[in-house]
């Protein structure tokens, strides 16, 4: 017996002793092969571009200024998607902007772009989405968002890329940074009912004096609910808080309504309904906009989709001042693999707050389209157009027209080089206020093979 236990304790010495061996062996395999996995989801890249513009400053014809602009950019994309569980695609890039005749104007720039999620269950995801830039552009870009995500989360399109805000900067730089922070929480329960919940911190700071520093708060509860396949409702809500530097602070409340009833699975119409009050610390005037609208949305196909809405606006200010006039909104949207575009009409108003001017409430139509297109699978085409008019309350009428058109062509499986030209040029009843610009991009990207740029998340800002 006591052979026997010798036996047996060498026999599970030595078993322990090849576990022992495997384990030291096995994990640092193990760990080399995470971290590999991990590596591989990083794809660095680095953009050097040449830019020549006519009127770098937007500043009125007999002011030009024009320059050759290099920009030189490195910047790092990490993305780590899971169908069904969570992702991460974040991409940031810095780098240095150099004015050769102006080299006062040069500048270190900044973009990030982050879209991370996590489903607790497949009823429950949080999702937070982040934004950075630091920029002189004198038309800022809208941090925007009317994006498309497939049931992943996955960035899939953006309805309307390459739109600015109204504000302008003209006749002078202002270099500004602005951060636009959203986690939110969603919550579905049913095929198409859905509970969520967003806050935004938007910040923006400008380092030119005469152009003032915004903070905004908002939160944003949403709900969708299908009574039956043919009839459902969406109720939205707003609670914006602003605080400016010189301009009075503010806090809004928008609440709105949208009723759908579905003819078939391609036809709709609804009626929507949207009251927003607008309170200002003094001397601001405080104001309410009402906007009952009627439209219809049809689907011609999977990827082509079809909306018209109209209606009619009153903004109701406690000066005794009144604003009405139409709304509306046409817009054909196709997202393809090969071909997408976008032809979009609206009228009725807009309201630029948390911007450089901070122009408030104006009366506003506006006219878009662009085309993207893939002719091959190394060489694309985009063409973008827009009209903009917009009425302010101070008397200001403006015609602003811009038109740009850009060429990609995939080099090598690390190369992609691009060509872009624009025309941009304002007309207002204010002297002084009017412009034209033009520009030529010469543009070359060197990444790691499988980078996509253009991720940019978040709900609407604007």
């Amino acid at each position: 017996m006591e052979s026997e236990r010798i036996v047996k304790a060498k026999r599970i010495g030595w078993i322990n002793r090849i576990l022992l061996t495997l384990f030291f062996i096995g994990t640092p395999s193990f760990v080399h092969a995470d971290i590999s996995n991990i590596l591989l989801k990083f794809y660095p890249y680095v953009t050097a571009q040449e830019e020549y513009n006519t009127n770098i400053l937007l500043s009125p014809n007999r002011d030009k200024l024009d320059d050759w602009i290099t920009t030189v950019t490195p910047g790092l994309r990490f993305a780590d998607l899971h169908a069904g569980r969570h992702g991460i695609d974040l991409d940031v890039s810095g780098g240095y902007t150099y004015y050769k005749d102006n080299h006062d104007f040069s500048y270190w720039n900044a973009l990030g772009r982050l879209n991370a999620w996590y489903a607790v269950t497949p009823r429950l995801t949080f999702r937070l989405t982040d934004y950075l830039v630091r920029s002189d552009a004198a038309r800022e870009n809208v941090y925007s968002s009317n994006l498309l995500y497939d049931a992943q989360g996955n960035y899939i399109g953006d309805t309307e890329p390459d739109q600015y805000l109204l504000s302008t900067i003209r006749g002078v730089q202002a270099i500004y940074t602005r951060n636009v922070v959203e986690p939110s929480v969603q919550y579905r329960f049913g095929r198409e009912n859905l509970a969520s919940l967003l806050y935004r911190n938007n910040i923006y700071r400008n380092e030119n004096p005469l152009f003032e520093d915004s903070t905004e708060h908002t939160i944003n509860p949403v709900l969708n609910y299908w009574f039956d396949i043919k009839n459902g409702i969406r109720l939205d809500y707003r609670l914006t808080f602003g605080d400016f530097e010189t301009s009075p602070d503010l806090v809004s409340h928008e609440a709105g309504g949208r009723y759908t009833h579905r003819l078939d699975p391609k036809l709709s119409f609804f009626g929507e309904y949207t009251f927003k009050r607008y309170d200002f610390e003094r001397p601001g005037v405080d104001y309410d906009v009402h906007t009952p609208s009627l439209g219809v949305e049809y689907k011609f196909s999977l990827t082509l989709t079809g909306t018209a809405q109209g209606g009619y606006f009153w903004k109701l200010a406690d000066d005794d001042s009144t604003t009405r006039g139409p709304y509306f909104r046409l817009s054909l949207i196709q997202i393809g693999q090969k071909t997408s575009y976008a032809l979009i009409g609206e009228g009725g108003y807009t309201e630029d707050y948390f911007t450089s001017q901070n122009l408030g409430f104006a009366k506003y139509y506006r006219a878009y389209g662009t085309v993207n297109h893939r002719l091959t699978q190394r060489l694309s085409f985009q063409v973008t157009g827009s009209m903009e008019r917009p009425w302010y309350s101070n008397g200001q009428k403006d015609w602003i027209w811009d038109a740009r058109v850009s060429a990609s062509y995939l080099l090598s499986r690390w190369v992609t080089v691009s060509l872009e030209g624009g025309h941009r040029e304002a007309h207002s009843n204010v002297e002084g206020l009017g412009y034209s610009e033009y520009s030529g991009i010469f543009r070359i990207t060197v990444a790691r093979p499988g980078y996509q740029s253009g991720m940019t998340g978040g709900p609407a800002l604007y």
